[in-house]
C-alpha cells in the first residue's frame, strides 16, 4: 500500500474526506472527538489492506461466537466512496418516530452525502488492552478492556429491537411474557425486583427471534500497551464489532455482577442497565413510542452518569481471540492513518500519575 503521507499534507485522517469536522484545526483533535474519529479512520484503514474487523455476534442458541465483518457492510457504504460523510455526534433520524421527545447523538453516523440520508449508527468505545484488571497476568490471551456503557448505547440498543419489530407489533409483545402491569410503581425497587426473571426471559426471546437479523451496532477498536507500561506494543491496533444482540448478552451476563454472596438480588447498576432496557422495549411494544429521558432517570438510589462499566477479565470471555493477543495494526502503521502532522495538534490530558510513571528520574 502506497504511503497516505505526502509532503505539505494538511493535517487529517485517512479515509475521513468528507466529514463534519474539520482536521486541519486544532479543536477537531481533542479527546472527546479524537476518541470516535480515529477509530472511524482506523476502521477504514483496514478496509484498505483488505482486512475485516473481528464480529462478535450470536449464535441460535444466544451464544457468542465470532466472524468477520468488512468495513463497507458496517458502514453501509464502501469507505473509498466520494458519496460518504461522517457524521459524528449526530443523531440517526431513522430512529425519531421510536421516541417522546430528542434523540440522542450517536458517536458516529455513516451517511450518503447526495441524499443526507443515515446509513449506519455506531456508537464507539475506543478501549486501552490490557486494563487494570488484567495488566498483571502473565499470559496474554487473557488480557481485557474494559468497556464503559453509556445511557445513549441502552437508546440506541432498543431502537434496533424497535426497527425490526415496528411493522409486526404483536409478536413483540406475545415474545414479552409476564404481568408488567402489575407494576404501579417503576421506580421503586420492591415493585420492579419480582418481576426480574421475567423481563430476562422476555429479552432473550426477543433475542432468540432476531438472530438471523441481528446488526453491526458498537465499534470497539483496542489499543495495546506493553503490560500496564505507556508504551504501545509492536502490535497495537484492531477493531471488534459488537452486533446489537451480543451487546445486549453483554449487558444480561453482566447482571450477575450485582449479585450479592447470599443470592439477594439488589438493583446496581448492571441490573438497572437491564431494567431501563426492557423497559425501553416494553413501553414501545404498548405505545409505538419510549420516552428514554424518563426511563433512564430511573436511578435505584445509584447515580447515572453511565449505565454501568465492566473490566477485562469480564470483556476477555467475549473478546478472546488470536487477534485480542496479537493485533493486526503495527505502531509503525500509525503513521499512516494519523496524516500530515495531524499528530502535533492532539491534547492529551495531563495525568499527574502517567507523568511520574514517565519520570524514570524521580526515584534515583
Amino acid at each position: 500500500m502506497i504511503s497516505s503521507n505526502t509532503p505539505n499534507q494538511q493535517p487529517g485522517l485517512f479515509g475521513l474526506k468528507h466529514s463534519n469536522r474539520d482536521f486541519t484545526q486544532k479543536d477537531a483533535w481533542g479527546k472527546n472527538c479524537f476518541n470516535n474519529s480515529f477509530p472511524a479512520s482506523l476502521c477504514s484503514y483496514l478496509y484498505s489492506r483488505t482486512i475485516d474487523n473481528i464480529y462478535i455476534k450470536l449464535n441460535s442458541n444466544l451464544e457468542v461466537e465470532h466472524s468477520s465483518i468488512n468495513t463497507a457492510y458496517f458502514y453501509g457504504i464502501n469507505p473509498d466512496s466520494d458519496n460518504l460523510f461522517y457524521a459524528f455526534e449526530t443523531q440517526f433520524t431513522p430512529y425519531q418516530q421510536y421516541l417522546i421527545g430528542a434523540l440522542p447523538r450517536a458517536d458516529l453516523v455513516t451517511q450518503q452525502r447526495d441524499t443526507g440520508s443515515c446509513l449506519q449508527a455506531i456508537e464507539v468505545k475506543l478501549t486501552a488492552l490490557p486494563d487494570h484488571s488484567t495488566c498483571d497476568l502473565l499470559d496474554e490471551s487473557l488480557y481485557g478492556c474494559e468497556i464503559v456503557v453509556r445511557p445513549d448505547t441502552i437508546v440506541y440498543l432498543a431502537c434496533s429491537i424497535a426497527e425490526y419489530f415496528a411493522q409486526d407489533i404483536n409478536l413483540l409483545k406475545s415474545l414479552i411474557i409476564g404481568n408488567f402491569e402489575e407494576i404501579e410503581d417503576w421506580t421503586e425497587p420492591s415493585d420492579v425486583i419480582t418481576h426480574l426473571s421475567s423481563m430476562f426471559d422476555s429479552l432473550r426471546l426477543i433475542m432468540l427471534s432476531m438472530v438471523a437479523v441481528q446488526k453491526p451496532s458498537v465499534m470497539q477498536p483496542i489499543w495495546k500497551t506493553v503490560g500496564k507500561s505507556p508504551r504501545l506494543a509492536d502490535n497495537c491496533l484492531d477493531v471488534f464489532v459488537w452486533s446489537n444482540l451480543a451487546f445486549i448478552r453483554l449487558i444480561l451476563d453482566s447482571s450477575k455482577l450485582d449479585s450479592k454472596p447470599n443470592k439477594t438480588v439488589t438493583i446496581g447498576r448492571h441490573i438497572r442497565a437491564v431494567i431501563w432496557l426492557f423497559k425501553m422495549i416494553y413501553d414501545f411494544s404498548q405505545h409505538y413510542q419510549f420516552d428514554y429521558r424518563k426511563i433512564v432517570s430511573i436511578a435505584y438510589n445509584t447515580k447515572n452518569d453511565k449505565a454501568f462499566s465492566v473490566n477485562g477479565r469480564f470483556t476477555n470471555f467475549y473478546m478472546r481471540s488470536e487477534v485480542l493477543r496479537m493485533p493486526r495494526i503495527q505502531k509503525t502503521e500509525i503513521k499512516e492513518i494519523i496524516l500530515g502532522g495531524g499528530q502535533n495538534l492532539l491534547s492529551p490530558e495531563r495525568r499527574f500519575d502517567a507523568i511520574i510513571c514517565n519520570s524514570s528520574g524521580l526515584f534515583d
